[in-house]
């Protein structure tokens, strides 16, 4: 398991601030968002351990997942969870229904940027069910 002095090395951006009651309330466990531009909006999210967002989906617009540090997942709906280290890339595109987090012994960091669309939005689901996520590695 990586040290937090490492992780910290790692997580270029930084920890950021803790994500606001508008946003935490789809996650379990904590984050940090540390906005990094607003055209497109780019912004480094950081999970504790454990931490991961609900299901959702970016309508008209996708989304790009950049890793940078820490050990997490991605997994789209009907497919397998798929483990996710520094450098690796997601591309979701939009209404493709998801989540994203750290491993249960991991701080994560990726950077999220936003494709930007006319109208578009997230639409935030339920919760992954914590018996599916403690069946990963």
């Amino acid at each position: 398991m990586m040290s937090n002095v490492e992780f910290n090395e790692q997580n270029l951006f930084g920890l950021g601030a803790p994500l606001p009651e508008m946003l935490s309330k789809y996650f379990t466990g904590h984050a940090h968002l540390n906005p990094l531009t607003q055209t497109p909006n780019i912004a480094n999210v950081t999970f504790e351990p454990g931490c991961r967002n609900n299901w959702h989906i970016h309508h008209m617009g996708g989304q790009i997942l950049l890793v940078i540090a820490g050990r997490g997942w991605y997994q789209a709906w009907g497919e397998p969870a798929k483990e996710l280290h520094p450098g690796d890339v997601v591309e979701i595109p939009p209404e493709v229904k998801h989540w994203h987090g750290a491993a249960k012994d991991s701080w994560f960091s990726h950077l999220a940027v936003e494709i930007p669309a006319k109208s578009g939005f997230n639409e935030w689901l339920e919760s992954l069910p914590e018996e599916e996520y403690n069946k990963l590695k």
